[in-house]
């Protein structure tokens, strides 16, 4: 059994790294948050330790490990993506290895940053990178490096859509402050340009056709692939078959004109990522960079108009 503390426990990904937690058979001693809205700890680890005040969650973690035999081995980040950078520099520094949600950070850079902490203190960290465990994900990853081995110069074309509505609120919480969440690119599309770019490889062009506070879209150039990618929050753009079938999100990736079906599938893939992890196979630093490195370009890019190859629901914003 391994002991856990958890920062960022009262947010909406938090109770799937509890879970995850839990069904890996490990035990979570203390939990930080500044809201105390976390009433679902007690459906996994109701004896943890729990702090509003992160100086006073320092010093427990800096203490347990004086009175107790073992140590807290990992801490598992959930906080607002500004803070994922300093909450693995402290996870480090104390002793523990680093369990991140994506986005990893927002800037390269820290990354770097990170790197040398990594050697300093001998401890790892891991991006919670889920849709590389997808089986729908892996299955496509196994069927382009067959139809690569046979084609190398193969380009494929491929469309990624992805529209999670979300309400006012959205907009008053640090999601919607582009400094604190990175925007929309970083917020919600961080996972899957790392999904294609593993599939497709590296990033040779990227191009923003579009930038609002609610919708992103672009093109990137991979080495095998072109992808028209348009991202959102808004309902309205939502496809209406998809509306009538009472969904509030749409997501389709479509590669020559072939839907790519993951829809399910990842009910569990946290604690598959946790499983991962604690066999010593997680994802580190080197695997986070790529996709960091695209929505730190996409964030300072200068969009270019519905010009050459824009993805169609362009169309549906009003500029």
């Amino acid at each position: 059994m391994k002991n856990f503390a958890l920062i960022g426990a009262a947010g909406y990904i938090a109770p799937r790294h509890m879970k995850a937690i839990k069904e890996t058979g490990n035990d979570l001693i203390a939990a930080l948050d500044r809201c105390d809205s976390v009433g679902i700890i007690d459906s996994y680890f109701p004896e943890a330790s729990f702090f509003t005040e992160y100086e006073r969650f320092d010093r427990f973690v800096d203490k347990w490990h004086r009175s107790h035999n073992d140590r807290i081995e990992y801490v598992s980040i959930c906080s607002p993506n500004y803070l994922h950078d300093s909450h693995i520099r402290f996870a480090l520094k104390s002793g523990a290895d680093a369990i991140c949600e994506k986005p990893l950070v927002l800037n390269p850079h820290n990354i770097d940053q990170l790197k040398i902490i990594e050697e300093e203190t001998g401890k790892k960290v891991y991006n919670i990178l889920q849709l590389r465990l997808h089986p729908s994900i892996i299955a496509l990853k196994e069927r382009v490096a067959r139809e690569l081995s046979e084609n190398p110069g193969k380009v494929y074309d491929i469309d990624l859509t992805y529209l999670t509505s979300r309400g006012k609120w959205y907009f008053i919480s640090w999601k919607g402050d582009e400094s604190k969440s990175g925007g929309i690119a970083s917020n919600i599309g961080v996972h899957f340009y790392d999904m294609l770019t593993w599939i497709f490889g590296g990033v040779e062009e990227n191009i923003v056709h579009l930038k609002t506070p609610y919708a992103n879209a672009g093109m990137l150039r991979l080495k095998h692939a072109n992808v028209r990618w348009f991202l959102s929050v808004v309902y309205d753009y939502i496809p209406d078959e998809i509306k009538a079938q009472g969904q509030r999100t749409y997501r389709s990736i479509t590669v020559d004109g072939e839907e790519i079906e993951f829809s399910g599938g990842f009910t569990d893939l946290h604690t598959r990522s946790y499983e991962e992890i604690l066999a010593g196979n997680g994802f580190g630093l080197e695997e986070a960079y790529g996709s960091i490195e695209t929505v730190a370009a996409i964030r300072n890019l200068s969009p270019v108009g519905l010009h050459g190859e824009y993805h169609p629901f362009c169309k549906k914003v009003e500029v």
